[in-house]
């Protein structure tokens, strides 16, 4: 995929995310009710749903640069990982935040951000290359401070923050680790 197609795929799931923020703020925020809610039935189905909603347009805002970016540094890996990374981070940070979350309406793409940066730091780890440590180099750099994102704080789902980040981490080992077979072939 070349990065200009990879990118109109994320700059497009952005403006979904926009769309539904307009949608929702017109409404009253009505969309609220499909957020994540921890341990209910109604609230299984805001695994998928809760990480396009966002309770502001500053709260959107605040996810949608770092989406934007490290979305795109995933997605030059070809369309099929992006969308398996996110579906790891999405369900597997989801299904963390749904069992061990503080009650309330768990919303926003934070948590896919944070598993994105995971992602990205961990694959320098798993497909040692200087292109994979120069990208994780940058983004350390320039997204380190999320790690103050791990740090609970009124209103903000740290949980998802941390799980979203272990998803990432999770979906880096799974998608890039080389199997044991050929690791102990070359043994």
């Amino acid at each position: 995929m070349d990065a200009l197609k990879g990118f109109k795929t994320i700059a497009g799931v952005a403006l979904f995310m926009v769309a539904l923020q307009l949608f929702n703020a017109v409404t009253g925020y009505s969309l609220m009710a499909f957020g994540l809610v921890p341990r209910t039935v109604h609230g299984l189905f805001g695994i998928i749903t809760s990480p396009f909603l966002h309770a502001s347009f500053a709260h959107l805002s605040a996810n949608l640069i770092p989406f934007l970016i490290l979305g795109t540094l995933v997605i030059v890996e070809g369309l099929n990982r992006f969308l398996a990374v996110s579906a790891i981070i999405i369900l597997l940070g989801g299904a963390l935040v749904w069992l061990f979350g503080f009650t309330g309406v768990h919303i926003g793409a934070s948590g896919w951000v944070f598993g994105l940066w995971a992602y990205l730091l961990a694959r320098a780890w798993f497909r040692k290359s200087w292109g994979n440590l120069l990208t994780a180099g940058v983004v350390a750099l320039f997204y380190g401070g999320l790690v103050f994102g791990f740090l609970p704080r009124q209103g903000v789902s740290f949980e998802g923050h941390i799980f979203g980040a272990l998803a990432g981490f999770v979906a880096a080992k799974v998608l890039l680790s080389a199997p044991r077979s050929r690791l102990n072939a070359a043994r």
